[in-house]
């Protein structure tokens, strides 16, 4: 999903970031400078002015398209000043998936939902609705698939599921890039990692005969989404399947 303003119909440009990071400074500034721009653009000139702008943390089927927390602070900026509201489609990244119980807790935002309402669903099918702009005055949840007591079994798991995130993402995707010589540009926030390949169903395909079950985002991408049991050996054998598809 790109940038999605609802009542125009109208799908903003989500900046495509270039890795790695530290060496494209100034480009990916431009780029994250262009997008609000178009955003911005769509909000100021289109005949049916938006009542709100949608977006994921991370761009979770476009390729795991990731954007810096000052872009994401400059659209919450964006959207105060035209008092638009934002939502942030968190489907994928909710529920401590990015290492954080939300992905947009990584933004550091000043004013998250006092002009706002943020949109919040979790892999249990719920919503989260923390300040509405009209008739709703507390938080409030419509749940529309399994009940509470899963979410209570699956919120008791978060505390570790954090630890977990913080060790995979300062592991696997520094192993990824020292030990292949193919441009990935591994990204990622906890669980949430990706790496891309211009031999993308090649390698998807490959890997299922080394035992590894990956799929694929985007064009390029090759998304990794390890289990709460995942450990350093589990790494090992992770990268000594793909060291068997990329020698191949």
């Amino acid at each position: 999903m790109d940038i999605f303003l609802l009542s125009t119909g109208q799908q903003a440009t989500f900046p495509l970031l270039k890795y790695p990071l530290e060496d494209h400074v100034e480009e990916n500034r431009k780029a994250e400078e262009e997008a609000l721009a178009d955003v911005e653009r769509i909000i100021t000139t289109h005949h049916l002015p938006p009542c709100a702008v949608v977006v994921e943390p991370i761009q979770s089927e476009g390729g795991d398209n990731h954007a810096s927390p000052a872009f994401f602070r400059g659209l919450r900026a964006l959207t105060k000043k035209h008092n638009v509201l934002l939502i942030v489609d968190e489907v994928q990244t909710g529920v401590g998936a990015t290492g954080k119980f939300w992905a947009h807790e990584h933004w550091n935002l000043e004013t998250p939902t006092r002009h706002g309402n943020l949109l919040q669903e979790s892999p249990n099918r719920w919503l989260l609705f923390w300040k509405t702009p009209t008739s709703v005055p507390t938080n409030h949840t419509v749940n529309s698939t399994l009940g509470w007591v899963t979410q209570l079994v699956l919120f008791s798991s978060v505390p570790s599921l954090r630890k977990l995130n913080v060790w995979i993402w300062l592991t696997t995707p520094p192993r990824l890039e020292t030990t292949f010589t193919e441009n990935l540009n591994s990204k990622g926030q906890g669980t949430f990692l990706a790496f891309d390949s211009n031999r993308r169903d090649e390698v998807l395909k490959k890997a299922k005969g080394v035992g590894i079950n990956i799929g694929g985002s985007g064009e390029r991408a090759v998304r990794l989404r390890p289990m709460l049991i995942f450990q350093e050996h589990h790494a090992d054998i992770l990268l000594e399947g793909l060291e068997k598809i990329f020698k191949s």
